[in-house]
């Protein structure tokens, strides 16, 4: 069925005539006349019956006429949810973050988006570089923040921010007032780890065999804040990123080691998938940031 003539259809069913739908229209009454005769004529049934002044539904027109206003009503719709789609009336901004990133970095930057878009519904799912890339392949997030090293040729992707790994210790640990630390010293001493597939972890074993150590895990755990519950409670090492560790050198409960000839600094990266147009909601986080995708 053909759109144009079923819309030609409507305006003449609901002014009562060719002359009164030709002039809403804006065409001639010869069109709208020829517009509804092929109409009827592909269908097989007549729609009009003409009267001396104007024309009269048929049951077949007023079957049609029912079907019709469901159609264009719909397309009204349509129209009103991509118009409040874009102006971020509604929609839905789904993020995956490694977790650094989501537990420290990224509840600020939601909540000023959450301020500038409140219609706009924020999911946030947390988990290491391996698995935010995957979401991102799967579709189940529309950007992706991580703090390790990813595909590069897979993603577009734009920095974030940097941050330094401040290698930490208990504050009754035997290194925790040393002034002046290489890093081959620190091999002496257990040193705590996040998970296999963690950003922070691959910075680290990066860092450490480009200085020629090995980082040799002594445990490794999958929670940011179980790990430094752990060093408090014992004689290891952990290198955790500072906006984790802000309480916990404030009050002194674990100290920042003194090391002069290693720095580990790690970028943070926003991903989305290579050729997929973002919709506005992810758009417009992107640019509360200053990133353009």
């Amino acid at each position: 069925m053909n759109l144009h003539h079923l819309r030609i259809f409507l305006v003449v069913a609901e002014t009562g005539s060719i002359s009164a739908g030709a002039e809403r229209l804006h065409i001639s009454q010869p069109a709208v006349t020829r517009e509804i005769r092929e109409l009827e004529e592909s269908l097989g049934q007549r729609l009009f019956d003409r009267q001396p002044r104007g024309v009269r539904l048929t049951e077949s027109g007023q079957r049609l006429l029912h079907y019709a206003q469901r159609i264009f009503n719909l397309e009204q719709a349509a129209e009103r949810d991509l118009s409040d789609f874009a102006q971020l009336e509604q929609g839905e901004l789904r993020l995956g973050a490694s977790a650094t990133l989501g537990a420290y970095l990224l509840p600020p930057l939601i909540g000023r988006f959450r301020q500038r878009h409140p219609q706009v519904f924020v999911s946030l799912a947390m988990d290491n570089t391996t698995g935010v890339t995957r979401q991102l392949d799967d579709g189940l997030i529309s950007l992706g923040l991580v703090e390790g090293p990813f595909a590069r040729d897979a993603y577009a992707h734009r920095l974030l921010a940097q941050d330094p790994l401040l290698p930490v210790v208990a504050a009754h640990h035997p290194l925790a007032a040393a002034k002046r630390l290489p890093a081959s010293s620190l091999q002496d001493y257990p040193l705590y780890l996040r998970e296999p597939g963690s950003g922070t972890r691959n910075s680290i074993e990066q860092a450490y065999r480009s200085h020629g150590l090995e980082p040799r895990a002594h445990m490794a755990i999958g929670s940011t804040e179980a790990l430094k519950r752990l060093l408090l409670d014992g004689q290891g090492i952990a290198w955790l990123s500072g906006h984790a560790l802000e309480r916990e050198l404030s009050s002194g409960e674990l100290r920042q080691l003194a090391v002069f000839d290693l720095r580990i600094e790690r970028d943070f990266h926003v991903l989305w998938r290579q050729g997929v147009s973002l919709s506005p909601a992810p758009s417009a986080f992107l640019a509360l940031n200053g990133i353009s995708p």
